[in-house]
């Protein structure tokens, strides 16, 4: 059996409160939440804020952090600053099959399913419902939104947002820095970054 984790938040939105119920039903124990836009008197699900993101290192001994932040840029700016160990948080509703590889600080919530050797970066949000097929691979600070979905042998670069209920075709490849618009279909590969809508998904800027 896993070892319980004492587990800090980094921010205390409602991104973060998602993330504090999977941890708490996962078994671990959530201490709190750093945060710079409330008071440390405040609370969020009754567990207190603890103090600001620069508080960090006054509990690294005794915590991992996660970041419970939804904006991909925003998660990498935190990571790529701070050197603490970091918790990755599944939802024991998700389904994670054979062979699935999760990078550190990665989220994977309510029945989301990831299927057998699918590669998963650091710091990515697998969210509600969303399917990653067989044999992805998903780069860093990849956001995949409540019900969307991609087919078997996909590649999604770093930093790339796909929106609710998108649907990316099987064997196809999109760069990074992306986003697919809500309910988009990707048919083709994308290999510009910027942003993509519609039905099959085409470039708007």
């Amino acid at each position: 059996m896993k070892k319980s984790e004492s587990v800090i938040i980094i921010g205390a939105g409602g991104h973060a409160k998602v993330i504090a119920d999977m941890i708490i039903k996962s078994g671990n124990f959530l201490l709190g939440f750093l945060d710079d836009n409330k008071k440390i008197s405040e609370t969020v699900l009754g567990y207190p804020i603890l103090g600001k993101l620069e508080d960090i290192y006054k509990f690294y001994k005794t915590a991992k952090f996660i970041i419970g932040i939804g904006d991909n840029y925003t998660r990498k700016q935190i990571a790529d600053k701070y050197e603490v160990e970091w918790h990755m948080a599944i939802h024991p509703n998700a389904v994670i099959a054979m062979d699935v590889s999760l990078g550190e600080g990665t989220v994977v919530m309510a029945n989301a399913a990831i299927n057998p050797s699918a590669k998963i970066g650091k710091h990515c949000i697998i969210n509600s419902g969303a399917i990653v097929e067989h044999d992805n691979e998903i780069g860093d600070y990849v956001h995949i939104s409540p019900n969307a979905a991609t087919g078997g042998t996909v590649k999604i670069g770093d930093l790339t947002h796909l929106g609710i209920g998108a649907t990316v075709k099987n064997n196809i490849s999109i760069c990074g820095e992306c986003i697919i618009g809500a309910g988009a279909v990707v048919v083709r590969d994308i290999l510009e970054k910027g942003t993509y809508v519609g039905i099959p998904a085409r470039k708007v800027e």
